[in-house]
């Protein structure tokens, strides 16, 4: 929130020693000087402000916070929100802070914040963007198919996310694999079943984004293998005949597939 002229002199007045970037900040005039307020006392313990840099698209980052409340948390969170509403709402290319002296916790507290010394306490828009993006997971998945045409789904087992709802077979492609290497080892691990790579035809992909990450998931098909599919980390199967397969509730990446096994069968 703004700092108003009475919060200032409050400021000034408390218990809380202030330096001489908080003296600064508090002076007039105010317009600038933003206030870091705990949610349930409402109580002023730090100071956020943004100052023209040397041009309109950039600019000085200051702030001050009050030494009990240092290392908990708060600048982070302040701060944070501060870049966002700069970048996303002011639609500047680059905000900067002062550098510490060495080995200041100043400097922990920026690279935290994505103002780095090795960038020289600075980030751009298009940083500060890259570094927002939910990491992008890579998960293979797989319909096999038997020889009445019904595709296996399992259900993913109590306590994991999203329990309770069907997918198609797979997990997640660990570094070094690639999408069939984690499917055969996947199928065996989780059903019991070997393939081989000739056996797994690409069909399509789903691209969805989720809360934590964005999830990248090839889907192949598969009518060959060897043994027959058990549950082997607690989880139920079910041999499902494609125009019955929105009756099983699924995760939103898999719902888009049925319509492409459809065609596909």
């Amino acid at each position: 929130m703004t700092l108003q002229p009475g919060q200032a002199a409050a400021l000034i007045a408390s218990a809380h020693p202030l330096d001489s970037i908080a003296h600064d900040m508090l002076a007039p005039p105010l317009g600038r000087t933003l206030a870091i307020a705990r949610r349930d006392e409402g109580d002023i313990i730090g100071l956020l402000r943004l100052r023209p840099g040397p041009d309109d698209a950039a600019a000085q980052l200051d702030f001050w916070l009050a030494k009990p409340f240092r290392c908990q948390g708060y600048l982070v969170e302040a701060v944070r929100r501060l870049l966002r509403h700069a970048f996303e709402n002011q639609g500047l290319a680059a905000v900067s802070a002062a550098p510490a002296p060495p080995q200041h916790t100043r400097d922990t507290l920026l690279a935290e914040i994505g103002l780095r010394p090795d960038r020289g306490c600075a980030i751009t828009r298009r940083q500060w963007l890259a570094e927002q993006a939910p990491p992008t997971i890579l998960v293979s998945a797989v319909a096999l198919i038997d020889a009445d045409s019904r595709i296996l789904l399992t259900q993913r087992p109590a306590g994991k996310e999203m329990a309770g709802l069907w997918e198609f077979p797979g997990g997640k492609v660990e570094p070094g694999e690639t999408p069939e290497a984690a499917l055969i080892r996947e199928l065996g691990e989780e059903l019991g079943v070997d393939t081989v790579q000739s056996c797994l035809a690409p069909l399509t992909f789903a691209s969805h984004h989720y809360e934590k990450f964005h999830l990248l998931m090839p889907l192949f098909a598969c009518r060959v293998w060897s043994g027959t599919p058990r549950p082997r980390e607690g989880q139920k199967l079910a041999w499902v005949r494609v125009e019955k397969l929105r009756q099983y509730p699924m995760p939103p990446a898999d719902e888009p597939l049925i319509a492409l096994l459809r065609d596909f069968l």
